[in-house]
């Protein structure tokens, strides 16, 4: 009878967590860390220490491991995988088949005392099919081109592409291109110039 119980809680906790969430029926969703109106689509799987922020959308056929933090308005396209110590700032933009890393030196069944971190600060945009090799960060705003190998930290609002990816230009949090003194050439705002180490 107690066991009966206890599955019914669980149940109905999984009710709830589906109602204020969208998780289609599809996806084998483990956490109970899921912000207001974040929306999980088709065959995905996420972990049960996985922490997920409001407003997020994460697309079909995507995994999610446990020491991952996603923030609020997150978009993840489809085809990713976010491995143990990723951190992921609001506003950020994943696009469909981005590949992440953890593991410098990765070993069937070795495994490191500690997976590296990875930092994507807010309003970062990442382009279709690059990769972000582990233990680096990169700053807010900047946008990475599609099919890109990241492997240095990347300065807030700067564009880089390539492989490697290199430094192209400076952007504003618009996404436009800022003049030689950070003036947005779009929107007008000026944004603080890092400088960059190539």
């Amino acid at each position: 009878m107690k066991r009966e119980r206890e599955r019914e809680r669980e149940r109905e906790r999984e009710r709830e967590r589906e109602f204020r969430v969208g998780i289609d029926p599809s996806s084998c969703v483990k956490t109970n860390s899921i912000g207001k109106d974040t929306k999980i689509w088709q065959f995905c799987v996420v972990l049960h220490r996985a922490v997920i922020g409001s407003n997020c959308n994460i697309n079909s056929h995507c995994f999610i491991e446990n020491d991952v933090i996603i923030g609020d308005n997150v978009t993840v396209k489809c085809g990713v995988q976010l491995w143990d110590g990723l951190r992921v700032g609001d506003d950020v933009f994943i696009g469909p088949n981005v590949t992440f890393t953890n593991d410098m030196y990765p070993r069937s069944k070795h495994y490191p005392p500690e997976f590296l971190k990875t930092t994507l600060a807010r309003g970062v945009s990442i382009g279709a099919n690059a990769t972000i090799l582990c233990g680096i960060t990169i700053g807010q705003y900047a946008m990475i081109g599609a099919g890109s190998v990241v492997t240095k930290d990347v300065p807030p609002y700067t564009l880089w592409y390539g492989n490697p990816a290199r430094f192209q230009r400076y952007i504003c949090s618009c996404g436009q291109s800022v003049d030689e003194s950070g003036v947005c050439e779009a929107c007008r705002a000026v944004i603080p110039l890092t400088p960059i180490a190539q």
